[in-house]
Parts: structure tokens; C-alpha cells; sequence
């Protein structure tokens, strides 16, 4: 009975024994008890000097308890109350777990290695205030277990684009150890800048480290150098700087991996050395997005290339004790080298088929040089693109394809998708935030992410290391707004990648955040405050549409209207889904303790006809990834924008086959479907739409089919409606056919491949 009731208290995050703390990531196991362990200069810290991890882990407990509160622990010696480190073989709890156990007079904290030790004293570093008090410091009685649930638990940093001092990294550290991360990716080199000092290759730093100071124009829109002109903005990292920090992390149980991009994002290397790139015109260094004339890939038909990188590498390796090693190899375009005589040299010499083959010649070369030197290789997935390198580990960002179909191929993976885990998108309203470069990957959409894709089988899922979230910083400056695009966000990936599948509760995790709001308070540290922005969602049952009124806010509430007034505390407060049955604008906020959180209301338009609510089948399947609101998205009365990533059902490679059912036959004059083009991501408009009815869903007559009226060159994000007008009829079937572009037009990054198809609502009149 007793151990029954222990795993009660571990599954229930919200009972009131587990409010009395407040830990993030959410343990295994976690039982309270009564009483409180007093820490003050009565306590001695106990551990076998002669164990150099135990050593280690006491020099680590003893520095943070003395910046906390003053107290220098005695170690080994007598004392009333004692806190015990000690590495034993404990069976269940892996590497990286623990045992602590408090009671009034002890702590003990048990765990097979180091790693586990550290993780159990960010556990109890949690439960004390969180700067520095004369006051005794008092621990709660409790026993937890825990351990991890992914090896891989990631955060990243770009450096690159924006050049942040070690002092700020460090702190990055800080808060991924306090919440039980292992792994820190540093993007050290990029096409706007190069961070790290290689001593064979001076010019790296002196010109590949500085820019023209551009930051008061929008990054994409940013003048390039100009001869003559400064390069005041920049920074790197020298070598000892490197160690340094190393160290600081491996101290806290943090594998540093080091990432230099190529063969593409080498603008700065260029800039520095010209022979790299496949012209070898001499460039300056660039100032922002704008690549017009700018050499950024490597040339891989010039076997000095290599020499020059297996010498950088090697400083690299010789710097970074991490077992892996990143080399970039995303967004290469591929143009320069189709008109490079060494690179189509280098093509016809190694038989190779194509540009992708060059790609994959050159990320095997360098695979090879690393395996050299006992290391292993990881790259974004387009490593994947013209053969995966034999040894290679996949890092999944355009959704989690690459990554799956890397684990079906057996190579590790670490998935990382730009939706939800790239930081740099917006995480609130963005009424309210810092201008961010796009997207919307709010607390809840983190907490909510699953890194093991339903794709995969058991045997395959093994493959999935973990997860990690991005920070790229074209948008992002200063120190403080790197802190504030990771906190919270950086707590609910902790627990994504830490804690049991079944053990994740939002609303719990919620209520536990609270705590770390008011430390972050008493830090002053920079974080976003929540997303107060209403989620509004629509959604079919029984050929009705209803919509869904939701907010994040703890505690929150939402208040509504529907004739298009703005909402306020005299609104109608939502309670149940609102049925919509005529076209309308909903506005809602978000309201916490009587206060109105929302700076704008969200609204949405819904524009009724005759199928919206509806059921849809498709011939083909939508991508898991653009789903838009359910699978009734095509007639939810809402019309789609220029987002990409909002609203639009997505079909890769496929045409989009749609069959609506209106229920009963129905006089129809028009249909209508609303598709986008978005070039730069392979969303292009379908070479035509054709129409079609049917009374009995098996036999269809064609209405009309309309033709794309939209350049397949046009850059700019376009929404056009394929409209087809016929004289009235009775249906009760539409079936809606988009013949998808089979081929990317020349010139596109995915020249010859299939495009994708965004399609929004199928209007009927």
C-alpha cells in the first residue's frame, strides 16, 4: 500500500503535496514528507575525497551554496546535519539519475555517476531562494527518483549573426544545467560572421569577425559594405576564452558541440580567404540578408578547400572534447556550383549524377576526415539530400521527414523542427513582442511537442536521441533578448525531453512555472510574461460548425463578442464551443484576476457558404505538418493569408483530391479554392483546379476547370482564388482536383523537384 501510494503522489503533478514544490523539469518519482532540512554552518558536506567525480561534484554543490547564501560548508568533518554525496551502482535510474533523499538531519544523494549527482543538486537548488539571503536555507523533506527520458537534451545559440560575450554564454549554460540539459550547440561561424579564433588562419577573425554596424535597419533590408567603410560591429572567441568556457560547462554536465556551417553560410570565411568560394572574388563581410553578389558557398571542385578545413577542424577538435562534431550543410545553393568548371570537374571525375551527389561527396569527404580523428559528424538534414554519409547523425529542422527518414536508415537523430522549437520565432501576441523573423511557437505549443514521430516503429524510435531547440539571431541583439526568447520556453522543452510521456500535465506545469516566474523576478532576469493572445479554433461536428475559445494565461479567462465590437469584462465570458451559422467576426481576450491581458483582441473572420462545417475525404493524405485546424480545414469559413504556416492544408509532391459531402443535394452556382504561393518554400500555385459535381458521390460531372494564372518565377507570398462560375445545378458531392507542379522551375533551389500545394477554403454558392 505504501509503494502504491508513492506512485500516486509521482502521477499526480496537482495534488497538494506536490504544490509545496515546485521542480522543473517533473521528476520520475517525487514523495514529500514532513519536516525541513536546515542548511546552515552546522552542515558539513560528506563525500570520498579521493573520488575525483565525487570532488568535483562537492566543489560544485560548495560554490553555488556559498554565492547563494554566504555558507562555506565544512567538508568531511563532524556535524549535526550533513549533506552526503556518494556514487554507488543504483540499478533503474541510468547515467544521468539520481536518489535524493531529505529528512530533517540528512540529505543523501545517490547516483551512478557524476552526472547524476549534479542533476540531483540542481533538484535542490530549485527548492532554495534564488539570490543570495543571510536567512538559513531550508530544503523540504522529500525522496525523489529520477532520470532522464532522452539522451539528447538540447539548446542551441547563434553567435554568428550576432556576436554575445562568454560572460553571457556562461549564463545560457547556467539555465540549461538548472534545468537539466546535456548538450549546448553553438553555431560559431555563419555568412555574417566568424567566432572562433583558428591560429593557421589569422584572417578568420581579423576580417570574418567584423562587419559594417547595420543594426538600425531591418535585417533583411540592411545596405551592403561599402570599401572604405569601418567594420566595427563583431567580436570572437579566442582559444583560451573557448576552454575556458568548455570547462564551465563540462563542470555543470554540459557537452558542448561545436558547429561550423558549410559548404553554404561560408561568407565570412570567403570574405576572409577568397580561394574558397568558386569565383575567388575578393568580398567584404556582410552586413545582414542581403546576398545580392555574395559568394556563401565553398567550392568543393578546389582540393584546397579541404586542406583549409581539415586545418580548421582540427583546431576545432583539438579545443571541443564533445564526441560530436557539427558541420552545418543546410540551404546550399547549388547555382555557383553548376557554373563552376572545378566543381563540374569534380562532378564527372567521382561519377557523379548531380549537384546533390557534389553535396553528398563533399559531407562524406568531410565525415571521413572526422571519423579520423575518433569523433562523429552531425549535420542539418539536407545532409540526407544526394546520400547520407555512412556514419553520419541527423539533425531534423524542416519538420521531422529528415529525421524519420534518417532513423528508417538507422542513423541517430535529434529532432529539432522549426515548429515548435526554433526560439527565435514569436512566443506571444506579437502586438506585444519584439519584432521577431516570423513564425508562432508559443509556451504551449513547446510543451505540447512529442519528439518520437508516430511514423516510426519501436525499433526505430531508438534512433531519436532526444530534442533540441534553436535560437538563430538575425532578430536578436542584446543579451537580455536572447534570455527573454528562451525563458520560459527553454522550461517546457526541460520537461519535454526529461520527464515521463505519461507524467506531462500542462495545467500542472503551469502552476509549477509560477515559482520560476517569481525567481526570474528576483534575478532580473529578462522572460516573456505569457501568451495572452486567444487561440481561436473552428472545428466540424455533425456538419455544424463550432469554435473553440482557449488562452494559455494561468488562471486565465476569455471574453468575447460576435458582432464585431471590441470585447471587455462586460462581454460574454466563454464556457462551451460557440456555434456559428452566419458569417460574422469573433473578437476575444484574454483575462487574468480581473485585468484585461490582451493588448489586441484576436479575430477571426468566418464567412459562411454553403459548405462550411461539412465533411472533406481526401485521395491523397495531408501533411502531418500543415494541417491547419483538423481535417475539415477546406470548409471552416475561414480564409487563409500570406502565413504559411496558419490556416493552409499542405500536400508534398501530390495533387489535392478533396471530395465534400453537403449533406443533402443543393443548388450551387460557384466554387472556389483559395491556394498560395510561397516561393522560397516550395509552396507553389497547382498548374490548374478542376471542379467537379455529383449527386450520388460516385459518378461526378466536371463543372469547369480553371487554369494558374500566376508566374511560377513570382517571389513575393501570393494568394489567388481558382473560381469556376456555372449555371445553376443541384449536387450533393464537390470534388475539388489541384494538379500539383511536378518540378520546381530552373533557377529555384529545388530545381526539378516536385513542389508543395498550400490550399485553404473550397467555397460553395
Amino acid at each position: 500500500m505504501k509503494k502504491a501510494g508513492w506512485l500516486f503522489l509521482a502521477m499526480l503533478p496537482l495534488t497538494l503535496f506536490a504544490q509545496q514544490v515546485s521542480i522543473i523539469p517533473q521528476p520520475v518519482s517525487l514523495q514529500l514528507n514532513e519536516g525541513k532540512f536546515l542548511l546552515d554552518k552546522n552542515t558539513a558536506l560528506v563525500y570520498n575525497a579521493a573520488n575525483k567525480d565525487l570532488k568535483a561534484a562537492a566543489g560544485f554543490f560548495s560554490s553555488t551554496i556559498k554565492n547563494l547564501s554566504g555558507i562555506s560548508l565544512p567538508q568531511n568533518g563532524k556535524a549535526k546535519k550533513i549533506i552526503q554525496l556518494r556514487l554507488a551502482k543504483t540499478e533503474g535510474i541510468g547515467n544521468e539519475g539520481y536518489l535524493l533523499n531529505v529528512t530533517p538531519s540528512s540529505v543523501l544523494i545517490t547516483a551512478n555517476t557524476k552526472a547524476g549527482l549534479v542533476y540531483a543538486m540542481q533538484t535542490l537548488f530549485q527548492t532554495l531562494p534564488a539570490v543570495r539571503t543571510n536567512a538559513a536555507l531550508q530544503i523540504s523533506a522529500m525522496h525523489v527518483k529520477d532520470y532522464p527520458r532522452f539522451k539528447w537534451r538540447g539548446m542551441h545559440l547563434d553567435v554568428s549573426r550576432h556576436f554575445f560575450s562568454p560572460d553571457l554564454v556562461k549564463q545560457y549554460i547556467d539555465l540549461m544545467a538548472l534545468y537539466k540539459f546535456n548538450t549546448f550547440h553553438w553555431h560559431l561561424t555563419d555568412d555574417q560572421g566568424w567566432r572562433i579564433e583558428i591560429k593557421k588562419y589569422p584572417k578568420l577573425t581579423e576580417v570574418g569577425a567584423w562587419r559594417v554596424d547595420e543594426n538600425n535597419n531591418v535585417w533583411g533590408q540592411r545596405p551592403q559594405a561599402k570599401e572604405g567603410e569601418a567594420p566595427t560591429y563583431g567580436g570572437y572567441y579566442t582559444q583560451e576564452q573557448i576552454k575556458d568556457v568548455v570547462a564551465y560547462a563540462a563542470q555543470r554536465n554540459i557537452t558542448i558541440v561545436p558547429e561550423l556551417d558549410v559548404p553554404g553560410h561560408s561568407a565570412a570565411a570567403i570574405a576572409s580567404y577568397p580561394f574558397l568560394s568558386c569565383t575567388q572574388q575578393p568580398q567584404l563581410p556582410m552586413t545582414g540578408g542581403n546576398y545580392t553578389g555574395i559568394s556563401s558557398n565553398l567550392c568543393p571542385g578546389n582540393d584546397s578547400v579541404f586542406t583549409f578545413l581539415q586545418d580548421v577542424y582540427s583546431e576545432v577538435i583539438n579545443l571541443f572534447p564533445s564526441k560530436y562534431i557539427h558541420v552545418g550543410g543546410d540551404e546550399v545553393d547549388k547555382t555557383p556550383w553548376k557554373l563552376c568548371p572545378k566543381c563540374q570537374a569534380r562532378i564527372k571525375a567521382e561519377a557523379l549524377k548531380n549537384e546533390e551527389e557534389l553535396q553528398s561527396y563533399f559531407i562524406k569527404r568531410m565525415e571521413k576526415f572526422i571519423v579520423s580523428k575518433h569523433r562523429k559528424m552531425i549535420g542539418w538534414d539536407e545532409i540526407l539530400e544526394g546520400g547520407l554519409a555512412p556514419e553520419a547523425m541527423v539533425m531534423s529542422w524542416r519538420g521531422e521527414a529528415g529525421g524519420i527518414a534518417a532513423a528508417k536508415m538507422n542513423h541517430d537523430v535529434v529532432m529539432t523542427p522549426g515548429n515548435p522549437v526554433y526560439f527565435d520565432h514569436y512566443q506571444g501576441d506579437p502586438a506585444t513582442e519584439p519584432l521577431a523573423i516570423g513564425g508562432f511557437n508559443t509556451l504551449k505549443k513547446v510543451y505540447d511537442y512529442e519528439p518520437l514521430p508516430k511514423e516510426l516503429t519501436e525499433a526505430e524510435a531508438k534512433y531519436i536521441l532526444g530534442a533540441q531547440a534553436n535560437l538563430w539571431a538575425e532578430y536578436i541583439t542584446t543579451p537580455s533578448h536572447v534570455l527573454y526568447m528562451v525563458l520560459p520556453r527553454m522550461l517546457a522543452l526541460s520537461e519535454v525531453v526529461w520527464s515521463p510521456k505519461e507524467a506531462r500535465d500542462w495545467n500542472g506545469f503551469n502552476q509549477r512555472l509560477q515559482a520560476h516566474f517569481k525567481a526570474f523576478d528576483q534575478k532580473e532576469l529578462p522572460y516573456s510574461k505569457g501568451n495572452f493572445k486567444v487561440e481561436i479554433k473552428p472545428s466540424s461536428q455533425s456538419g455544424q460548425l463550432f469554435i473553440t475559445l482557449s488562452t494559455e494565461a494561468y488562471k486565465g479567462d476569455v471574453y468575447y463578442t460576435t458582432d464585431g465590437t471590441q470585447p471587455s469584462l462586460q462581454s460574454r465570458k466563454y464556457n462551451e464551443p460557440i456555434r456559428i451559422d452566419s458569417s460574422l467576426t469573433l473578437k476575444a481576450i484574454t483575462v487574468v484576476d480581473g485585468k484585461i491581458m490582451s493588448v489586441l483582441p484576436a479575430q477571426q473572420s468566418f464567412e459562411m457558404h454553403k459548405a462550411v462545417g461539412k465533411n472533406v475525404s481526401y485521395t491523397n493524405p495531408v501533411s502531418r505538418y500543415y494541417m491547419a485546424d483538423g481535417p475539415n480545414s477546406l470548409t471552416d469559413g475561414v480564409r487563409g493569408t500570406t502565413a504559411v504556416g496558419k490556416y493552409w492544408h499542405g500536400f508534398s509532391g501530390k495533387d489535392l483530391i478533396a471530395t465534400i459531402d453537403l449533406g443533402d443535394e443543393k443548388n450551387i452556382h460557384s466554387v472556389s479554392l483559395g491556394c498560395l504561393q510561397a516561393y522560397r518554400d516550395w509552396i507553389m500555385m497547382p498548374q490548374w483546379v478542376k471542379f467537379e459535381a455529383s449527386n450520388d458521390g460516385q459518378n461526378f460531372t466536371e463543372l469547369k476547370t480553371v487554369q494558374n494564372n500566376v508566374s511560377v518565377n513570382e517571389q513575393a507570398a501570393t494568394v489567388n482564388d481558382f473560381v469556376a462560375d456555372f449555371p445553376e445545378r443541384k449536387a450533393r458531392f464537390i470534388r475539388v482536383t489541384a494538379k500539383v507542379l511536378d518540378a520546381l522551375p530552373k533557377g529555384h533551389s529545388g530545381e526539378g523537384k516536385p513542389a508543395w500545394i498550400f490550399a485553404d477554403e473550397i467555397v460553395v454558392n
